[in-house]
């Protein structure tokens, strides 16, 4: 054995425990960066949806969770398009600020929004349709033209500027708008003769009528308008994002899993109605 053979042992173990010590801190690098990468692909796959209380399409549970035909078709699409929902209870003046500057990426809700007008792109598919009423007790006048607000009471929901035609209505010396906090209220307060007419979408009203002295209830359409989901263009991918939720329902509907493609069509208005917030 040679005499310095102890030695060259040492300096061969040195240099294995460098070449592994090496070895790992290069493994640890690629897994902490495979793990960074996988989390950045999963956060590009989060999409922040946002819902406002407007049952039985979107509403918050008593849990906490959102519910609502619009939100299980909502998350449909953006599963079968590839993206992991996060939905967002919000007021809906929160929910036009958040999608002027990009803090949510889309919102199902009414089409045609005046105060989102350049800041959205609108999906081309449109599953549902609202409709906006003018409730009224049997023995008042059916409305058939906006001139017959003119003097007269309006009863409204708190939280819902009905597309900015609340604005309008605040704006009418002639006109009287009174605030319900809810649908109940607002029926409550039609019957006890506090306005001649209730502002309230079709839906929402027709879930909230069951007392027997809702028969005496009565309604005339102001204005239908088609639902869809509205993308920010703040977000520089709102493009691809509407195209892929469209393709998305596509699919889904030739599946039989959401509803039949319905034509987007003109909505109708009531004559008289503001220009501005058709």
């Amino acid at each position: 054995m040679p005499r310095n053979f102890p030695a060259r042992l040492s300096l061969m173990s040195e240099a294995m425990r460098f070449v592994s010590i090496r070895i790992c801190a290069l493994l640890a690098g690629l897994f902490l960066a495979s793990g960074a990468l996988a989390e950045a692909g999963t956060a590009s796959k989060l999409l922040k949806i946002a819902y406002v209380d407007f049952p039985p399409m979107t509403y918050q549970k008593a849990d906490g969770s959102p519910a609502g035909t619009f939100i299980e078709i909502t998350r449909k699409v953006a599963i079968e398009a590839g993206y992991e929902p996060e939905f967002l209870h919000l007021p809906i003046s929160r929910v036009y600020l958040y999608l002027r500057n990009g803090r949510i990426d889309v919102w199902p809700g009414s089409a045609n929004v005046p105060a989102l007008k350049g800041e959205v792109l609108e999906t081309w598919v449109s599953p549902f349709a609202s409709q906006l009423s003018a409730w009224y007790l049997e023995g008042t006048e059916p409305l058939s033209h906006f001139d017959q607000l003119q003097g007269k009471t309006v009863i409204t929901i708190a939280g819902y500027t009905y597309g900015g035609l609340l604005y309008w209505l605040e704006g009418e010396s002639s006109i009287d708008v009174t605030q319900a906090p809810n649908f109940r209220a607002a029926l409550d307060m039609l019957k006890l003769g506090r306005g001649q007419y209730l502002f309230g979408h079709r839906d929402p009203v027709l879930e909230t009528l069951a007392m027997s002295e809702d028969e005496k209830i009565r309604e005339s359409e102001i204005r239908l308008r088609n639902l869809t989901w509205l993308f920010s263009l703040a977000n520089p991918r709102a493009a691809i994002l509407r195209e892929e939720f469209d393709d998305a329902y596509l699919r889904l509907a030739e599946q039989g899993e959401v509803p039949p493609i319905r034509e987007f069509g003109e909505s109708f208005v009531i004559p008289g109605f503001p220009e501005q917030y058709r």
